[in-house]
């Protein structure tokens, strides 16, 4: 049996990975990495996640753009959640290793910051 054979026969007989991960599933459950602020789409740290990590300011990625549900501050510092509104702007704090599992304002994010981006408390 050649290599080639061989290899072609073990990739047959290998179990398939999965395509991708299905949100809410425990495969896409993220946790935050030292320093980071990690944010989902949904209830209790579930769904689809994406991390921050201070310093600076960053847009939150589509799946988040005004649809996060719940957060955790794995951050030694307080961070600030970002709403971009017409003419303004207002910020959220969230204190250094903080989390909420239901966190309503999150329907208003936008971005997130190591300081409040001369906004208003929202």
């Amino acid at each position: 049996m050649t290599a080639a054979v061989f290899l072609a026969s073990a990739a047959f007989l290998a179990p398939a990975a999965p395509a991708a991960a299905v949100p809410g599933s425990a495969a896409a459950h993220r946790a935050p990495s030292a320093g980071a602020v990690c944010f989902w789409t949904a209830a209790g740290q579930h769904g689809t996640s994406w991390c921050y990590t201070p310093p600076g300011y960053t847009d939150v990625p589509d799946a988040l753009h005004d649809g996060a549900a719940s957060f955790r501050s794995d951050a030694d510092t307080d961070v600030y959640a970002i709403d971009w509104a017409r003419g303004t702007c207002y910020y959220r704090l969230i204190r250094a290793h903080d989390l909420a599992d239901n966190w309503p304002w999150g329907a208003r994010l936008d971005g997130v910051a190591d300081t409040t981006m001369g906004c208003e408390v929202g």
